[in-house]
């Protein structure tokens, strides 16, 4: 009986240089995974338990095992203490490797505190496929987002093609009809901002059409790195309301943020 040779371990040259480390480089490389991004506040983290029900259910849709969330505090705990930084932006992905899954942080500067500069969006015919999951290989959004500034825009608008509103390029948005905030139900992700910010405001989801947006008052976005007015949908206008963004920016900042480290002293932030 003879047994199959192991295959060689994949080859990696990036420009010409070999990679250090070709396993994870090639689990990388192949674009098949999912990710979440979450801002760091002295160690501490909003929504943090939804961050990791999100990584753990991705995980589970993509290859079929679970993803504890002590293992990625600990690894987000590591990343962040190495990173000498108590304030960031941390990223967490989840990357096909082999038969299983690898899991990457990365830790940069923080987004700055505070309302994000006003957006003016133009609508676009595009959902993600498999809207639901904050999956890898965004060419679509990144396609539509560079075409929508090229063209004057700051971002791009999602909808589908009946004209049913999703969500902005990389952002929730919510609608100000003088009474709820309206957040679109086509299929798109739900966003930890959002998904905090719901229960926090009078919250309607429905079905949102291109030809009603000039009914509504104001508009905003919402993702991890901020919350910010939106004065424009193509040729329809909104006026910032000063009200209404005091009063979504200051439900946001109640949110407690969570430990990294986890009340049996998983991981460490230090």
């Amino acid at each position: 009986m003879t047994t199959s040779p192991s295959p060689a371990p994949v080859h990696i040259e990036i420009d010409g240089v070999p990679a250090a480390d070709p396993g994870p480089l090639a689990a990388v490389m192949s674009g098949y995974g999912h990710f979440t991004a979450m801002q760091v506040r002295d160690g501490r983290v909003k929504g943090l338990g939804l961050h990791l029900d999100r990584l753990d259910r991705a995980t589970r849709e993509l290859f079929g095992e679970p993803l504890p969330g002590g293992r990625v505090r600990e690894l987000l705990a590591r990343a962040v203490g190495a990173s000498g930084r108590r304030d960031c932006s941390a990223r967490v992905y989840v990357y096909e490797a082999g038969s299983g899954f690898l899991v990457a942080v990365t830790v940069r500067e923080a987004a700055p505190d505070g309302p994000g500069a006003p957006q003016r969006l133009t609508a676009v015919d595009h959902l993600r496929p498999a809207a639901h999951l904050k999956h890898l290989g965004g060419f679509g959004q990144r396609y539509h987002g560079d075409a929508a500034r090229r063209a004057g825009f700051d971002e791009a608008l999602l909808t589908s093609p009946a004209g049913e509103v999703a969500e902005a390029a990389v952002a929730n948005i919510g609608f100000w009809d003088g009474t709820s905030v309206v957040w679109p139900t086509a299929p798109q992700l739900t966003g930890i901002t959002m998904a905090l910010l719901d229960p926090l405001l009078p919250s309607v989801h429905r079905p949102v059409a291109l030809g009603e947006l000039a009914g509504f008052r104001a508009a905003f976005t919402a993702n991890a790195r901020t919350i910010a007015p939106v004065t424009a949908v193509d040729g329809v206008a909104y006026p910032v309301d000063e009200t209404l963004m005091e009063r979504v920016l200051g439900a946001y900042a109640d949110v407690p943020g969570e430990k990294i480290v986890s009340g049996d002293g998983a991981g460490s932030a230090d």
